[in-house]
């Protein structure tokens, strides 16, 4: 298994609702040592870190996004990825849809849905 630790992920919809998959999957990614930013529409801090408002406001690239937000959401962020140029988004469980995918492949980005991020990389077990 391929260790993306040094990528730079982007959670886009991390959050500092502690009983929600956005705080849980930004938190342990940070403990995990992945390089990981947080964005969401609230700004703010979470687990130390800024949280930035939007994708644009990064100030740079990132490797792979991660959605952990409503299909409608996601469907927007693949826009934006598509603006910034982003090529690597990782639709976790729930944060997808069809409209979201075809959008994804259809604009080049490279798009995997259906499938825990975490899990995959072994940060959280079964």
């Amino acid at each position: 298994m391929e260790d993306s630790r040094k990528d730079k992920i982007v959670v886009v919809g991390a959050s500092s609702k502690e009983e929600s998959a956005g705080f849980k999957i930004f938190r342990d990614l940070i403990k995990a040592d992945f390089c990981v930013d947080g964005v969401n529409p609230e700004g703010g801090e979470v687990s130390g870190k800024k949280i930035y408002r939007n994708l644009k406001e990064l100030g740079y690239v990132p490797d792979l996004v991660i959605t952990v937000v409503s299909p409608a959401v996601t469907e927007q962020i693949v826009d934006e990825c598509k603006d910034l140029g982003i090529k690597r988004i990782w639709m976790q469980p729930g944060s997808n849809s069809l409209e979201a995918v075809k959008k994804a492949f259809g604009s080049g980005i490279f798009v995997i849905y259906n499938d825990c991020f975490m899990s995959r990389k072994g940060i959280w077990q079964g």
